[in-house]
């Protein structure tokens, strides 16, 4: 019975995992998720595709893809864990918007900062997203012990995550820092069901920000590759 609620209290996790397996599945069955061709065919990163084709929808795409079985576990195991808390405290619908917009905002700092010619594609954006979330709602409920405990360990995972990055060859970083700052403002503006939620006005701050990374990050993605 305890593990048929949480199923329930997480079920929008769950098939976001069931999303990111059947995709992989196709990726294999087209020609390997390592084969470059398959992971521009099906929608990863790629700068070039997106401001000189207008392929903007490989934004949304990436984060679905992996390349190879051991990124998309790594990633699968640690959106659960953190997915079922989240997707708990803010709701179903709000997690999935949050997740889904986290991705794309990451992909928008590695469009403005990354290679020209790379290919990156993988769930990491949305999930630094989830821990960006984690973060913002531990800072607005500092009283609460177990989202406390969340929210530090959400924010050391991510600066742990970004410290490796910069000896991993390979790696968007840029994606992982972005999918944190859209989690971090997105938590702030959608709020949750249940814990206590930013002010109007810190909202509205966030809001704005969020507008602002959003233009600067395209202008500065638009400039960089034209």
């Amino acid at each position: 019975m305890n593990q048929r609620q949480n199923l329930r209290n997480c079920y929008m996790t769950v098939l976001i995992l069931i999303a990111l397996l059947l995709v992989y599945i196709i990726e294999v069955a087209l020609g390997g998720s390592e084969s470059t061709y398959v992971l521009v065919k099906m929608g990863a990163m790629n700068n070039y595709a997106i401001v000189a084709a207008g392929q903007w929808w490989r934004l949304f795409t990436a984060q679905f893809l992996h390349i190879g079985m051991m990124h998309l576990i790594s990633n699968a195991v640690m959106i659960y864990y953190l997915g079922m808390y989240l997707e708990e405290i803010i709701g179903h619908w709000r997690f999935l918007i949050l997740y889904i917009l986290s991705g794309v905002g990451g992909n928008l700092l590695s469009l403005a900062l990354g290679s020209d010619q790379a290919i990156s594609a993988g769930a990491s954006t949305a999930l630094f997203g989830i821990f960006g979330a984690m973060t913002a709602i531990a800072l607005r409920n500092r009283a609460n012990p177990i989202l406390t405990y969340l929210g530090k360990q959400s924010f050391w995972l991510a600066l742990i995550n970004i410290g490796l990055d910069l000896f991993v060859p390979n790696i968007d970083i840029q994606g992982h820092i972005g999918g944190f700052i859209a989690g971090f403002l997105l938590a702030i503006i959608i709020g949750d069901k249940t814990m206590k939620r930013y002010s109007f006005k810190w909202r509205v701050i966030a809001s704005c920000l969020l507008l602002i990374y959003v233009l600067a990050t395209i202008r500065t993605g638009m400039i960089i590759k034209i």
